[in-house]
């Protein structure tokens, strides 16, 4: 059998690959559960610089497998809490993330894609987050990461109902940042990753904390900061008219 979630890493990319396209893409316990795991040895790559997620062939995610959540009681919640770790965990990373999204993207594969820190999406994609539809619980942390993403009416909207959306209301209300025609969105992709492995690590690893709301890590970023040499690296290459060679990684661990 081959890997649910394949994954590799080029040019300073990771790319993690949802596959189970008899299922479009739906994620099995095994796949929630292989998922930190991944992560943190991506995170521990010194190489890495960017994270990609994606889905294999023309669609993003359907969700959970619904045949996971079927059992005697506490099931369906021991799958959603599998679930929630993932999502936390690829929130978590500490590098910029870019979910890639073609055809569906819903339920669980909303919420990941709501967990990493961009969204670009084909002009064909459709979204939603349906647990009013099987009588769910949607977890805190998952509902208050989509109300900080799109408002609290839209998330409302998409809970209420569990009604998918299309690409161009996604990116009205905030839920991805970039549509474009499919032909077009691998392309993309490779450029801007290619501009987030340019910049400073220092100045994306600080600005995903303090967008986190952690006030707590001021002074750390500020020691990192002095320390660091990237702000003279940058000026310097701004005043020689040459690309910055930024050297700040994050520590492991």
């Amino acid at each position: 059998m081959e890997p649910q979630l394949p994954y590799g890493v080029t040019d300073g990319v990771a790319t993690i690959v949802i596959c189970q396209p008899a299922k479009r893409n739906a994620m099995t316990e095994e796949m929630w559960r292989a998922m930190p795991p991944i992560l943190d040895a991506l995170a521990g790559d010194p190489a890495v610089r960017a994270l990609v997620l994606t889905g294999a062939g023309g669609t993003f995610c359907a969700g959970a497998d619904i045949s996971s959540l079927s059992g005697p009681p506490g099931t369906a919640e021991a799958a959603q809490g599998l679930a929630v770790a993932a999502e936390d965990a690829l929130a978590a990373f500490p590098k910029p993330t870019l979910a890639v999204v073609r055809g569906h993207c819903v339920g669980g594969g909303c919420q990941l894609a709501a967990a990493c820190d961009l969204r670009f999406a084909d002009e064909d994609a459709l979204f939603g987050i349906t647990p009013a539809k099987l009588g769910i619980v949607y977890a805190h942390s998952s509902t208050r990461r989509l109300v900080s993403l799109v408002g609290p009416a839209t998330a409302k909207y998409l809970l209420f109902s569990g009604e998918l959306i299309d690409a161009r209301r996604a990116l009205a209300t905030g839920l991805v940042d970039e549509v474009l025609p499919a032909a077009e969105l691998d392309q993309r992709v490779a450029e801007f990753t290619r501009v987030l492995t340019a910049r400073s690590q220092l100045t994306q690893a600080a600005a995903k904390e303090f967008a986190a709301g952690r006030a707590d890590r001021i002074e750390h970023w500020a020691a990192q900061a002095r320390g660091s040499g990237e702000t003279t690296e940058g000026v310097a290459a701004f005043l020689e008219h040459r690309e910055p060679r930024f050297e700040w990684t994050p520590p492991v661990g």
